[in-house]
């Protein structure tokens, strides 16, 4: 309007309001930038190989070794490694199914002598021991020490006295005079 180019009548109805109730900061005339999200495909797939499935089944089943592994050493094989490459081995060489060769292969390391104990097993202690542990008193064991040491000095000094304290076979756990 003030360069000419429109006239006063053909002014739009919000440029007096504008006018009468200017706002209070500048509006900014800039287009918001909108970042459109274009969804791709993994381009890297997943990978799974096939002693995969078996060292899954095998944690499964046994759970982690109890020993650390040791990193400092590049020849450490894990156990799971090594029921892998037994299992890769006996599938060569055999048409077994997946279950039955599973077991042939725990059965193969037990033959090497390697345990593996399964998931949520406690070592077992023979009864007969623990028995014995029972019955064991600690005071008993003491004095036996006491006297051994005591034995053992008297042998060194030359000395012919005779040992009447009561010694404990820890087999049967009795106590011997």
């Amino acid at each position: 309007m003030r360069s000419g180019v429109m006239q006063s009548n053909e002014k739009p109805i919000w440029y007096d309001v504008y006018k009468a109730f200017p706002p209070k900061r500048d509006p900014l005339y800039v287009k918001p930038y909108t970042r459109v999200i274009v969804k791709r495909p993994d381009l890297v797939p997943e990978i799974f190989y096939k002693e995969d499935k078996v060292r899954a089944k095998f944690y499964e089943k046994y759970g982690p070794s109890p020993r650390v592994f040791e990193l400092i050493k590049s020849s450490h094989v894990s156990l799971s490694q090594k029921f892998v490459d037994k299992y890769t081995e006996l599938q060569s060489q055999s048409e077994l199914d997946e279950t039955a060769l599973f077991n042939e292969t725990a059965k193969a390391l037990l033959k090497q002598g390697i345990l593996l104990r399964r998931r949520g097993a406690q070592p077992t202690v023979s009864a007969v021991s623990a028995d014995a542990v029972e019955k064991l008193n600690i005071e008993d064991v003491w004095t036996e020490q006491q006297s051994a040491s005591a034995d053992s000095a008297e042998t060194q000094h030359g000395d012919t006295q005779t040992d009447t304290s009561p010694s404990v076979d820890l087999n049967t756990s009795k106590t011997t005079e």
